[in-house]
């Protein structure tokens, strides 16, 4: 999600910990070479980098496991989030894989309570791994958690299904929007595009129709490239008009489908003009 913000020139951050191995030291020297910044990264030799593995099936649809026991990223401690990197966005963005387990679950929340309590624009990407989860019901509970912090929330069907008990994105939308009070929920639907909801006004819009190859980060390039353009309107999220978030969505879907059309994720992000 980082990589696509970047991409399209916005200046971005990453916050966590990786283990002192190969592992941790390619995932660290990668989001350097993507201009991301890294000083956030704590590099720990008490546990090994988690590693993940995507798996791919003939649509190109993926699946996931992990090596993860226990893995660098669930150790991140609340001394070692950096209080003022945060202090100098105007995003704050993460998922529910680091609300898994302890320390890094209580980090998180710490993080987003400051990132609220100093006016931040709050993105929320549940991000729903069940092989993480000891127990799915404290992963729904976690995920609640953040619920309350976003502005922003994207989800997949199956997480809205997760999270409301329905496939119905009007329904399963409203209930979030008024139990949670998220301004913006967008629901991406895979190839037929996203459904959004801001306030009382939702609606449907469709993707692109392309040659998938691999699905994984799909959902990460929509999000980036949504978030990339609330960048210059944090302020005025509730004033969008009917046919400014339509041009948003659209733009995002593009990145979004784009990233499909090649394997891997991190170097598939497209730029500006592939994206127009």
């Amino acid at each position: 999600m980082l990589v696509a913000l970047t991409k399209l020139g916005a200046t971005t951050a990453f916050i966590g910990k990786v283990g002192q191995d190969e592992f941790g030291h390619y995932l660290k020297s990668t989001l350097n070479e993507c201009g991301i910044d890294t000083s956030g990264i704590t590099i720990t030799n008490q546990v090994n980098t988690t590693v993940a593995f995507v798996h791919l099936d003939e649509q190109g649809d993926r699946s996931f496991s992990f090596y993860r026991n226990p893995g660098a990223d669930m150790m991140l401690e609340t001394n070692e989030i950096p209080y003022s990197m945060i202090e100098q966005s105007k995003v704050f963005h993460c998922g529910s894989i680091s609300m898994t387990n302890e320390p890094a679950a209580t980090s998180t929340i710490k993080a987003l309570e400051f990132a609220k309590s100093i006016g931040l624009l709050i993105s929320f990407d549940p991000n729903l791994r069940t092989a993480l989860w000891e127990d799915l019901e404290h992963a729904k509970f976690m995920i609640q958690q953040g619920l309350f912090y976003a502005n922003v929330l994207k989800i997949s069907e199956e997480e809205l299904i997760f999270l409301t008990g329905t496939s119905d994105p009007e329904k399963g939308s409203y209930e979030i929007d008024q139990n949670y009070g998220v301004s913006l929920i967008l629901i991406t639907l895979g190839a037929e595009g996203c459904f959004y909801r801001l306030g009382d006004r939702s609606g449907k819009i469709p993707g692109y129709r392309v040659n998938t190859i691999d699905t994984t980060g799909a959902g990460d390039a929509f999000l980036g490239g949504m978030l990339f353009q609330l960048l210059t309107r944090i302020d005025q999220l509730h004033e969008l008009t009917n046919d400014e978030l339509r041009s948003m969505i659209l733009f995002a879907n593009a990145v979004g489908a784009l990233v499909t059309t090649k394997k891997g994720t991190i170097h598939a992000m497209p730029n500006l003009t592939e994206i127009n």
